[in-house]
């Protein structure tokens, strides 16, 4: 079993000590620290209570290593769909998680508005074949570009091998992405209160 206090952690937006803090009784960042790496034990006791403090079921804390785990990929900003410097895992929500299949998830981080988007709001996508992009079309689809980049908007039209994308900013114009190697199509929006 592989821990996943860090990965939940940051995706809080939660330092070492601020999530120490939040323990019922109050520990240390280097405890919190210890248990993250696995240097110290992640016990039953330890699960609750970090559990408690982050707002998660202690059950999520821990996860097998089989199966691809979902990971962001992309952030959305005014500039439109960038790649990250190093994709990271994301925190799975447990409706999406019920959902059996065998595409693979991605996420899709906005950092600032865009169209419907808000800024923190998390996109989460299915993989599909290009082939299947039928079931795509008039649905807010990624599509890798050459050289490490993406492009993010509606699905709008498919002709041979070329896919057509309408950015969701106002008065941005449709792009065109030749032959992608996959799509993958919006399954739920995570938006933070």
């Amino acid at each position: 079993m592989i821990n996943r206090i860090r990965d939940i952690r940051k995706a809080k937006g939660l330092t070492l000590a601020e999530l120490a803090d939040a323990c019922s009784p109050p520990t240390t960042a280097q405890t919190i620290g210890r248990l993250e790496t696995g240097m110290r034990n992640l016990s039953i006791k330890w699960m609750d209570r970090i559990g408690h403090a982050l707002g998660v079921d202690p059950e999520s804390l821990v996860r097998s290593e089989d199966g691809p785990q979902p990971q962001v990929v992309a952030q959305l900003g005014a500039a439109g769909a960038e790649a990250l410097a190093k994709p990271r895992e994301a925190v799975m929500p447990t409706d999406l998680a019920a959902q059996g299949s065998d595409n693979p998830l991605m996420v899709l981080q906005v950092q600032e508005s865009t169209g419907e988007f808000r800024p923190g709001d998390l996109v989460w996508l299915r993989q599909l074949d290009p082939e299947d992009a039928g079931e795509a079309i008039n649905r807010d689809c990624l599509i890798p570009r050459p050289g490490g980049r993406f492009a993010f908007g509606r699905l709008i039209d498919r002709r041979g091998t070329l896919v057509g994308l309408l950015p969701p900013g106002a008065g941005q114009k449709q792009q065109v992405v030749d032959n992608p190697p996959w799509i993958a199509v919006a399954v739920m929006l995570v938006r933070p209160l």
